[in-house]
């Protein structure tokens, strides 16, 4: 739309603002100055305000009781039960239930602030020339005379009922994404710290199935076991294997470096976890010449004669050696459980 195309009497020129200025040829967007301030209902009548007060306190309570319903839920209903909500159709009970009152929470915290500035906040427009960035001390000062004058006319100190249940609602919503780090998982409590392998568990190929003997494991071979008992149709295998797999080699007993290492063995036969120890991928590379074991993942590498320390690679740690000896029928048995976790490290390690 053009100038043209304007009323006459709605253009800059016409307008006549009390405190503003008027355009002319020099200057012919003018300054329309500020509109007079009108009082709001709040301003002069106080049982207006009481009334915008409870309002906003109402509020700011819906959100602490939506919050603790956020937390009810989680814990309460099932996280596969299914409810028929029009016209949503059949849906995620708790999912539903999260969403809802997780956003009438935050909603609620949103609308009662609105509602506190619009009706109880000063709404006197101030119009302020500009200044140099460099603070001096005379801006300084009022900086601290406008703050305790913007604390003043806020009311937070006269409206208790408002900053209490403000406080209030401010605190529990953080709650819901405490609660909601439950989801992650179960705590792992111990299961990290022990795997099934036991005194007197017989030590299993993984390729026949069968127990092992001395004999079966040649000087620099590789051999992975399990422990006995675990087997692949089994519920939880796949967990249980990723804690309890083993790799034996056989080192001449005089190339063995380590005290505590020689100790454990039986024969030169050593047995290591599988598991690598910084993101717990599986090993399987073998150099006998050197008696170094290689992680494929990311080529942590571990030297299996001086206690499977690490020698390359990101990893953290060596991998934990498992105790082993020969039962009264030849077989080869642990005669305990590892001494440390397997795996990568993980916070409840210490």
């Amino acid at each position: 739309m053009s100038s043209q195309d304007i009323p006459e009497e709605n253009l800059p020129a016409a307008q006549d603002h009390a405190h503003g200025e008027v355009a002319d040829e020099k200057h012919p967007f003018a300054d329309p100055g500020l509109p007079p301030h009108e009082h709001r209902i709040q301003d002069v009548d106080e049982r207006a305000a009481k009334r915008s007060e409870r309002t906003v306190a109402l509020l700011f309570t819906v959100s602490m009781l939506a919050t603790i319903g956020f937390i009810a839920s989680f814990v309460a209903i099932p996280h596969d039960k299914s409810v028929y909500i029009f016209p949503l159709g059949h849906i995620n009970g708790l999912n539903f239930a999260l969403g809802l009152t997780l956003g009438l929470a935050l909603f609620c915290i949103g609308a009662g602030a609105v509602h506190w500035a619009r009706t109880l906040m000063s709404d006197v427009e101030v119009a302020d020339d500009r200044h140099p960035i460099e603070a001096s001390e005379e801006v300084r000062a009022k900086v601290h005379a406008d703050f305790k004058l913007g604390a003043k006319e806020s009311a937070l100190g006269r409206r208790k009922l408002i900053r209490n249940t403000m406080f209030g609602a401010l605190t529990l919503v953080p709650l819901s994404g405490v609660v909601l780090l439950r989801d992650l998982g179960p705590l792992p409590e111990e299961k990290l710290r022990h795997t099934l392998w036991s005194k007197g568990k017989l030590l299993v190929n993984m390729n026949t199935n069968e127990p092992l003997r001395p004999s079966d494991v040649a000087v620099g071979s590789l051999t992975f076991a399990k422990p006995e008992g675990l087997e692949e149709h089994d519920h939880g295998f796949q967990n249980e294997i990723a804690k309890a797999a083993l790799m034996i080699v056989r080192i001449q007993p005089e190339n063995i470096k380590d005290k505590r290492e020689l100790e454990w063995s039986h024969e030169g036969i050593v047995a290591f976890s599988k598991i690598c120890t910084h993101v717990g991928c599986p090993i399987s590379l073998y150099e006998q010449q050197t008696h170094h074991v290689l992680c494929p993942c990311h080529q942590s590498t571990f030297d299996l004669s001086d206690g499977a320390r690490v020698i390359f690679g990101p990893a953290g740690h060596a991998l934990p050696q498992l105790r082993i000896g020969v039962n009264d029928e030849g077989y080869l048995e642990a005669l305990g459980d590892f001494a440390e976790p397997v795996g990568p490290a993980f916070w409840e390690r210490g």
